[in-house]
């Protein structure tokens, strides 16, 4: 797997003012997610409580994929995700609602099987103990119903289930081992984790087994959430079953990284954009 950095740009002083300013601001952040390996591709709207005018819209979304943070105004939203290309006005297959919080970041997830899918907010932390690593994992292996996740000695989960999101755990910076231990053997990826940083480390069902993608969650106090991977999915990496999406890194002030693969989504990879006349 090719590692992808995306802290590279996030030191610059417009960064660090824009995080500090965001509870003046009245901003928080919100990334959206599909952690569910047997549900086709989706697309995900964001609504502003009351609107139907959608601020956010990601067009096919499939397994695997994680957007970029977006920053928004403060207050309560509605999560919407249809079926690909599926009209923008058409009854939406889930929904579910979140507020976001000045300073604050937020995940958004399709979570579970197909049968039992469910979009699930999750509260992304921000701040690390000093000199520490905060990680946590997120168990979206559907062919593993079961895992058990460690750093070293560090035990981060032991008998994940399917859709279960672990809480955060402080761990000492460097490059490190993680170690995914279920019913088929041991996986192990080596990842670097610098101090200061917040990361969630997804388990997902690849094509021979299964991978762990690391996201960059935060990259140290002062500066905005990264929500990057690290490491993981990109380059020529496979995906998961019927997934030929690549990942996506917010790099900086805007600058948008595609890493794309030997397999890409519809023309290309996830489309972000702001769209002002998408309704439910």
């Amino acid at each position: 797997m090719v590692l992808a950095t995306s802290a590279l740009l996030l030191g610059i002083p417009a960064a660090a003012t824009a995080f500090a300013s965001s509870a003046t601001t009245n901003k928080g952040w919100i990334r959206l997610a599909h952690f569910s390996p047997n549900t086709p591709a989706v697309d995900v709207y964001l609504y502003p409580f009351g609107s139907s005018n959608a601020e956010i819209v990601l067009h096919h979304v499939a397994y695997g994929t994680v957007s970029p943070y977006e920053a928004v105004t403060a207050g309560d939203y509605s999560v919407a995700m249809r079926a690909a290309g599926a009209s923008p006005t058409s009854q939406p297959v889930l929904s579910t609602s979140v507020t976001i919080e000045a300073g604050h970041a937020y995940t958004v997830a399709g979570m579970g099987p197909e049968s039992g899918l469910r979009l699930q907010v999750l509260d992304d932390d921000l701040t690390t103990p000093s000199g520490q690593v905060l990680v946590r994992v997120i168990q979206a292996s559907l062919k593993e119903q079961e895992v058990g996740v460690s750093i070293g000695s560090t035990v981060l989960g032991s008998k994940l289930t399917f859709a279960t999101v672990s809480s955060y755990q402080a761990v000492s910076p460097g490059t490190v081992t993680v170690t995914v231990t279920s019913g088929s053997g041991d996986v192990n990826s080596t990842v670097t984790l610098a101090a200061g940083t917040v990361h969630t480390l997804v388990i997902l069902d690849g094509t021979t087994g299964l991978e762990v993608v690391n996201l960059e969650d935060a990259s140290g106090s002062g500066k905005p959430p990264s929500g990057g991977v690290s490491t993981g999915f990109g380059g020529t990496a496979p995906h998961g079953p019927g997934s030929p999406v690549p990942w996506l890194v917010t790099i900086g002030a805007g600058s948008l990284l595609a890493l794309t693969g030997g397999l890409r989504m519809r023309r290309g990879g996830l489309r972000s954009r702001r769209q002002l006349h998408a309704g439910i």
